[in-house]
C-alpha cells in the first residue's frame, strides 16, 4: 500500500456542556483529524491532543506540526505501507505519542477497508456490544452533581466515574452513593493529589468504589505503590502508562490493580493491545478511557474495548453525552452497551455535511 494523500483537518465541536477535572475546563474540543489516501482506499483517525498542555505534554497544535514536519514524511518515504511500518517508522521520534497514534490508526483504517476486514476483527475482539460507563465532570454544587448523574443513570449506564479533585472529594461521592445506592461507582483524580493525601483518600474506602483513578503524579510509580498499600480501594493508573513497557513496570511495582487504556496516549491500537495482552496475563484488569472523542475515535475505541480483558465497562460513552451532532452516524446506547461497528475499517464514516460546517482549517501535505 503507498500512500497518495495526507490531510490534517481541524474541526471545532462544540460540548453540550462544560467538562470540568482536577486540570481545567472544557466547552469546546479542538480536533485534529488525519485522513490518509490510498489508491485502494481511505483511511480515518482522530488525534485526542486537548487544546493545551494539561493532560499530557501534548497539545493539537503540536500534534500538528509533528504530523507536518516529521511524521507524514518519514512513513510516506516508505516503499510500503501498514500499521506495523508505521509504527517501526515512528520509533525513533522521541514521545508525542498521541500524533503517532493518529497516523498509524488512519494507516491501519485504510488497510482494514482496503481488505474488508473490522477493526474489531483484526484486534481480537470478542464481542458485538461492549457496557459503558460514563465520566461526571466537577460540578458547581451537589445538587447538580446529583441531578446529572440520576440522568446518566437513567439513560442506561452502567458504571459511573466521578472527576475529582482537594476539596471535591468525599461529599460528592457519600452523596451519589446514598442517593443512587449499589451503582457502579468511581473516582478520576487526574493526578491531583500528592501521598501526603493518602489518609484523606482511605475516607474513599467507605464507598466500596470500584477504583481509584491516577491519584498522584504521571510519573511516580513508586509512590503509587505505597498509596495502593494504604488503600482498600484498587488504584487504576492512566497518565502513568505511556506504553506496554510502563505498564510492565507498574504490575512490578504493585502500583497498580487496575489500568486504564487509551489508544492515543499510548501510542496507538497496537502498542493498546500489547498492553491488553500483558495486563490479562497477570490478572490487572483493564477498561478503555476516553478523551471526549468524535464517532471517528469512538469506533476504534469500541471495537478495543470488545476484547477479552476489558472486564470493567469503558468511557465509550453515547455521541450524545458530548455532542448535539456527531460527525459521523451517531453512537447510541442500547440496554447500556455500544454496538461494535463490523463494517471495513473503523466501519464508520464521517458525514460530509456536518464536516463541513465544523471545519475550521484543512491542509494537504502529500498527493
Amino acid at each position: 500500500m503507498k500512500i497518495t494523500g495526507v490531510e490534517l483537518r481541524r474541526i471545532s465541536m462544540p460540548l453540550v456542556s462544560p467538562f470540568r477535572t482536577s486540570f481545567g475546563t472544557e466547552h469546546t474540543r479542538d480536533v485534529l483529524l488525519v485522513r490518509v489516501v490510498t489508491p485502494e482506499a481511505e483511511g480515518w483517525a482522530e488525534c485526542v491532543a486537548q487544546e493545551a498542555p494539561l493532560y499530557s505534554p501534548e497539545y493539537v497544535d503540536g500534534a500538528a506540526d509533528v504530523l507536518r514536519r516529521f511524521m507524514v514524511p518519514a512513513v510516506t518515504a516508505l516503499p510500503h505501507v501498514d500499521a506495523y511500518a508505521v509504527e517501526r517508522a515512528l520509533e525513533p521520534l522521541k514521545g508525542h505519542r498521541m500524533a503517532k497514534a493518529a497516523l498509524e490508526t488512519a494507516v491501519l483504517d485504510a488497510q482494514l477497508r482496503a481488505s474488508g476486514e473490522s477493526f474489531a476483527r483484526f484486534l481480537g475482539a470478542t464481542r458485538d456490544a461492549v457496557p459503558c460507563g460514563v465520566s461526571v465532570g466537577i460540578m458547581d454544587s451537589i445538587p447538580a452533581l446529583l441531578d446529572a448523574v440520576g440522568s446518566y443513570i437513567a439513560e442506561g449506564y452502567v458504571r459511573i466515574k466521578l472527576k475529582i479533585e482537594p476539596g471535591w472529594d468525599i461529599e460528592p461521592v457519600r452523596a451519589v452513593r446514598e442517593r443512587f445506592g449499589d451503582v457502579l461507582l468511581q473516582v478520576d483524580a487526574n493526578a491531583a493529589y500528592t501521598l501526603t493525601d493518602a489518609a484523606h483518600l482511605a475516607r474513599l474506602d467507605a464507598f466500596g468504589l470500584l477504583l481509584i483513578e491516577q491519584p498522584l503524579g504521571d510519573d511516580d510509580l513508586v509512590q503509587h505503590a505505597e498509596l495502593a498499600r494504604r488503600l482498600k480501594t484498587p488504584v487504576c493508573l492512566d497518565e502513568s502508562i505511556h506504553s506496554a513497557a510502563h505498564a510492565a513496570a507498574a504490575i512490578s511495582l504493585k502500583s497498580c490493580s487496575v489500568v486504564n487504556i487509551k489508544p492515543g496516549r499510548v501510542g496507538g491500537y497496537l502498542e493498546a493491545r500489547r498492553i491488553h495482552d500483558l495486563c490479562r496475563a497477570h490478572g490487572i484488569a483493564v477498561w478503555c478511557g476516553g478523551m471526549l472523542e468524535t464517532g471517528i475515535g469512538r469506533a476504534a475505541n469500541v471495537a478495543l474495548a470488545a476484547l477479552p480483558g476489558f472486564t470493567l465497562p469503558g468511557d465509550t460513552s453515547a455521541s450524545r453525552r458530548y455532542f448535539a451532532q456527531d460527525i459521523t452516524k451517531p453512537f447510541e446506547l442500547r440496554d447500556g452497551h455500544l454496538d461494535v461497528p463490523t463494517g471495513p475499517g473503523i466501519g464508520v464514516e464521517p458525514d460530509p455535511g456536518v464536516l463541513a460546517k465544523v471545519t475550521a482549517s484543512t491542509q494537504w501535505l502529500v498527493g
